[in-house]
């Protein structure tokens, strides 16, 4: 099975079957079968896209209900560290973090149920992340947490003094902001 299942209710890593020869490699980032197979019937209605470089680190980021996300994400060049926070409240993980090395070398792909806030640090020098989600941006229902919350203590594998944070970023709100955001 391409799905690995977490300690975290509904977070899964997909890992697609790659084919690879001289040539170069081949694999399937999704096919709706295999993800309906595995209990996932979102549809998705964006691709979004990014590009970063070494240090970047972006998020803690989420939307609130009834606009919240759920997310598919892979990275197309490059290494990050993926990292997603457990808002739901009631959840045995609820102000937990998760992180994962996602890289166009090991192709896999963190699935994000809606209830948690996601951010990543770019580890190579350039990075490009690709995200499918299942509900369009909606700027006024988005909502963050600051990347170096210090009651989440997320350890991001870049140094403190190499992070590179948009000013946005610096100014969102603390995870105990954020209790309550959503229910398990």
């Amino acid at each position: 099975m391409p799905f690995t299942i977490t300690d975290f209710p509904g977070l899964l890593v997909y890992e697609p079957r790659v084919f690879e020869d001289e040539r170069g490699y081949f694999f399937e980032a999704f096919n709706e079968s295999t993800f309906r197979d595995a209990g996932i019937t979102d549809q998705w209605v964006q691709d979004n896209q990014s590009s970063s470089s070494y240090g970047v680190v972006r998020g803690l980021h989420y939307q609130l209900p009834p606009h919240a996300q759920t997310k598919l994400v892979r990275v197309i060049r490059g290494k990050v560290l993926d990292v997603v926070v457990d808002l739901r409240k009631g959840s045995p993980t609820c102000g937990k973090s998760y992180s994962l090395v996602l890289s166009a070398k090991n192709k896999k792909q963190l699935y994000i149920p809606k209830g948690f806030a996601h951010g990543f640090a770019v580890l190579s020098n350039k990075a490009d992340l690709l995200y499918k989600c299942d509900t369009f941006y909606n700027r006024s229902s988005e909502k963050g947490i600051r990347y170096n919350d210090e009651e989440l203590n997320i350890d991001w594998n870049v140094l403190p003094e190499e992070a590179i944070v948009s000013e946005k970023d610096l100014l969102l709100g603390s995870f105990s902001d954020s209790a309550g955001d959503f229910i398990f």
